[in-house]
């Protein structure tokens, strides 16, 4: 029998090349018309797969949330250690894909990867100690604290023309058209002082187990 010609349709192959879309253009550039168009088939073949564009945006989703590493909650890792994990492998992930993350700070919905995630490291807290009112608050924080960082670069808001800091009118950005070429280590270094900071603060603020008379 011969092969056939194109690749077959896959839910895999649709979600991979959504993604890709999204990477190269945008949340606004996916639409169902133009997703097949990229895959070579016609509209209706993808309802066999997806019904609605919402489900394949979850599935787009979900599959960059499974990239998060949150086995340091699993293996019972001390909470700082496990929060210093899950922070910087979900920034990775998002920084990956910063396209994606205005969908994604919608919140996980029903999607299982982003559930599992957050079940982890909720879990991981209340564990280590954290009353489950105040894990729910320190997860909503590092979320926050990712998609942020994730979602734009500090570094590459600056032009790189030195004549755009006229030293009368901005006598302290002398070096900023320097920051562009910069980028991955001033938005990586900030970053890390502030998930630094985030975790020390949050020491302070540890509920003191009871003491055992």
């Amino acid at each position: 029998m011969a092969r056939p010609r194109k690749p077959l349709l896959s839910r895999e192959r649709i979600v991979c090349t959504a993604l890709a879309l999204i990477d190269a253009e945008g949340l606004p550039a996916l639409s169902t018309r133009r997703l097949a168009a990229e895959l070579g088939v016609s509209g209706p073949s993808l309802y066999n797969h997806f019904t609605t564009k919402d489900e394949i945006l979850d599935a787009v989703a979900d599959t960059v949330i499974a990239k998060v590493d949150v086995s340091a909650f699993e293996t019972g890792t001390d909470w700082r250690a496990g929060l210093l994990d899950w922070a910087r492998s979900y920034r990775a992930a998002l920084a990956a894909h910063p396209h994606i993350v205005p969908f994604l700070a919608q919140g996980p919905g029903r999607r299982p990867a982003g559930l599992k995630m957050a079940d982890a490291a909720f879990g991981g807290m209340v564990e280590a100690g954290w009353p489950p009112a105040q894990a729910t608050r320190v997860c909503a924080m590092v979320r926050y604290f990712v998609a942020g960082s994730a979602l734009g670069s500090f570094a590459r808001g600056f032009v790189d023309d030195p004549s755009a800091y006229d030293p009368a009118d901005y006598p302290h950005l002398g070096q900023a058209h320097l920051l562009a070429e910069h980028q991955r280590q001033v938005d990586e270094g900030a970053f890390e002082t502030g998930l630094r900071a985030l975790v020390d603060g949050l020491a302070l603020q540890f509920p003191a187990r009871p003491t055992k008379g």
